[in-house]
């Protein structure tokens, strides 16, 4: 496989130094010679994957090599758990004391023997989880061992031993994360898709608010581990007094909803730090209401973990107009600059940045630049005059769509490409959108970089990031402020279904004709739930969810009495997500159309970069190498080796080699592993899992089995 060295993209070079990081006015004390972090301290004595991302650092890191590039290609299935639900995965299970936990596409739980996949115990809290649920958290205090497990708006504790719910945790058992809230709202929505993290007596949480309005405020929260009770709370929509209060508009935290984390977090439990990324404020796309830089939305935010008191803070978008959340928990490690060791948090985002901070202070380690970009033409609208980029490292996603990069899989769809680019405004990143007139957004809604994460290796400090390269097209449209049930539909479902109910599949499915095929019950239900990455609207009346199901399932239209007119300042609507595809469903730009990079964040320079995935029906036409959208991230291990599965659609689950990129192993999986592996150690013996479960290729089934990988007995 080619190595590949990029070259730092242009456009940087115009840009203007300035400090876009806000450090602490009192630095946490941290002692003289701190031992290494949790993130890359060989782990166990540890043996086990204790926690999402392997351990509180999150650096997706093992010490294990008896599996190693010498011995890799011997893998064979030692176990498969098959949940037996459709629905897909996107769960990293955790490993502890010979015991795997993980969870069910419907959301129960479970317990097997990590070595032989034999169910220990299951949970069903008697909920149809239809939210992703990314993984689970373990709390112990040597006598109390405790699974700590998200089940849409409920957290549970449950007995590591025998997965019964606590009955002194919460009320019997469980938390409700609708309440202790900053705000009293009617019907929030708040669902935990990323798992708590683990600080002392402790779990912090976010969660997964609405993109439209009304919307939940994003609160940080910490609880009591035994009791479930609230300790504190972090506002990311700040309160008068607050730092930040005055960068949105007087009261907005009355009315703004989200700048939420539902990518995860980082502890380092050392320093007592946990680190937060934040996602847009609601409405993502149109902040006439919140006119400011809307401090600490897209944000990176270094809390003290036991008070949840600001240390310091990084805004990586300010107005944040294009939903560029930060996509996944940050990782921990330890760099090397002139001669010395420097503990830093590296945040990967969906526009393909690697931002780089010292742990401690928040200081840039690389430099970070101000560019320019062009006003809001939408009126109301005033988009952030300049936008924080990174020096170093380069992109590891494409910058700017030109006409010289569309497809050129047939002449025929490479005209059809051609004629469509005519009609849509590409300028690259940051530039506002327009009514009327389609804008490309590339890397696209999905990254560049998303959820599952990036590895670190610790004692290399290269960081490995699988991302996407497609484009999506989108504009804004006048609301009309109509009170009937297709003024309810274009206002808080045209975001994804589209204002023509075509949808973007696969992530966001057509509803023409939905009621063919779901009834009112069931479509009355998934509205007000949410399922896959769609989330619910409890909020919505009993009229109000008459009229959208009557809309939906081409009942006479009429006017909803309670039904409201959009929030005030809130005049324009996006028109809907839409991928940038050809007429037969594939990417309408030149491969790669998916990516996995090594990144030496000592020097900012890639050490390589090779194609992630492909479509196997263009692969036996002898397009191979293409890369395709993938979600999950990878591992990396003392072995040598890089583990990774996250392609959407030729189900594989790779193993390369972490030095050159060379492919060493791989093998078919029942369904897609969209989901972050883990290994661990189990009588001497070492494993690699996975949840496969797909769910993202609409023309493939959907499932839940867990793969465990080992070497052959001997």
């Amino acid at each position: 496989m080619k190595l590949t060295s990029l070259a730092a993209v242009a456009v940087l070079a115009a840009c203007i130094p300035v400090t876009e990081y806000v450090a602490p006015a009192n630095p946490p004390q941290v002692p003289a010679n701190p031992s290494q972090s949790q993130s890359s301290a060989p782990h166990s004595a540890k043996q086990d994957w204790p926690a999402i991302g392997g351990a509180p650092g999150n650096a997706h890191y093992s010490p294990l090599a008896q599996i190693n590039r010498a011995n890799v290609t011997r893998l064979e299935i030692a176990w498969s758990f098959d949940t037996q639900e459709p629905g897909g995965l996107q769960t990293s299970p955790i490993i502890v004391d010979g015991t795997l936990y993980g969870i069910t596409p419907t959301q129960k739980v479970f317990a097997l023997n990590a070595a032989t996949g034999a169910l220990l115990w299951k949970f069903d809290s008697g909920i149809t989880g239809t939210q992703p649920d990314r993984g689970l958290a373990f709390w112990s205090d040597d006598t109390d061992k405790r699974i700590l497990v998200g089940v849409m708006h409920f957290v549970y504790a449950l007995n590591a031993a025998t997965g019964k719910p606590i009955p002194s945790f919460g009320k019997d058992g469980r938390i409700d994360l609708r309440e202790n809230l900053s705000r009293d709202d009617p019907a929030p929505s708040v669902s935990l898709t990323s798992p708590a993290v683990i600080y002392k007596d402790m779990f912090i949480v976010g969660g997964r608010n609405p993109e439209t309005l009304p919307a939940p405020p994003g609160d940080i929260r910490a609880f009591d581990a035994r009791s479930g009770k609230l300790r504190w709370t972090f506002h990311t929509v700040p309160q008068p007094g607050e730092l930040g209060y005055e960068t949105w508009p007087k009261d907005a935290w009355k009315y703004i909803g989200a700048a939420n984390n539902w990518a995860g977090m980082a502890v380092d439990a050392e320093r007592g730090i946990v680190y937060v990324p934040t996602g847009s404020a609601a409405f993502d796309f149109y902040g006439a209401n919140r006119v400011g830089d809307d401090l600490f939305a897209n944000c990176l935010i270094a809390l003290d973990a036991e008070t949840g008191q600001r240390l310091w803070h990084f805004q990586g978008v300010h107005h944040d107009i294009w939903d560029r959340d930060f996509p996944s928990a940050p990782v921990l490690f330890t760099i090397q600059r002139n001669g010395k060791k420097i503990d830093a948090v590296a945040q990967t985002t969906k526009q393909g940045f690697v931002y780089l901070f010292d742990r401690t202070t928040g200081a840039p380690l690389f430099p970070i630049n101000s560019r320019k970009y062009p006003a809001s033409t939408i009126p109301g609208e005033v988009a952030a005059a300049e936008q924080p980029l990174p020096a170093k490292p380069a992109p590891y996603a494409r910058q700017l769509l030109t006409a010289d990069m569309l497809t050129n899989r047939t002449p025929e769809v490479h005209q059809w490409a051609v004629e469509q680019f005519k009609k849509v405004r590409s300028e690259g990143q940051f530039v506002p959108f327009s009514v009327g007139f389609d804008t490309i957004i590339f890397p696209g809604f999905d990254g560049g970089a998303e959820w599952g994460g990036p590895a670190v290796d610790p004692d290399t400090g290269i960081l490995y990031v699988n991302s996407n390269e497609m484009a999506w097209v989108a504009a804004l449209a006048k609301n009309s402020g109509e009170n009937s049930p297709k003024a309810i539909y274009l206002s808080q479902c045209a975001i994804c279904h589209g204002e023509k109910l075509q949808g973007s599949p696969p992530a966001f499915p057509s509803l023409v004709n939905v009621g063919g095929r779901l009834s009112p019950g069931q479509i009355a239900a998934t509205i007000k739930s949410g399922k896959g990455r769609m989330n619910g609207f409890p909020n919505l009346s009993a009229d109000q969810l008459q009229g959208l199901v009557d809309f939906l399932t081409g009942a006479e239209s009429k006017e909803v009495a309670s039904s409201l007119p959009p929030p005030p300042g809130m005049d324009y609507r996006f028109t809907g997500y839409r991928r940038f595809l050809d007429p037969d469903g594939y990417p309408a730009i030149a491969p790669p159309w998916g990516t996995l990079n090594a990144i030496d964040l000592n020097t900012g320079e890639y050490a390589w970069k090779i194609n992630l995935g492909e479509y196997p029906e263009l692969a036996a036409k002898g397009m191979t190498n293409t890369g395709s959208e993938n979600y999950g991230g990878p591992i990396v291990t003392a072995g040598g080796l890089l583990f990774i599965g996250a392609t959407n659609y030729d189900k594989k689950f790779r193993a390369f080699d972490k030095s050159t990129g060379m492919l060493l192993w791989e093998t078919k999986l029942p369904f897609a592993g969209n989901a972050t592996p883990a290994t661990y150690l189990v009588n001497g013996r070492q494993y690699v899992v996975i949840a496969a479960g797909g769910g993202k290729d609409p023309r493939s089934p959907s499932g839940g089995v867990y793969v465990a990988f080992a070497l052959p007995k001997l």
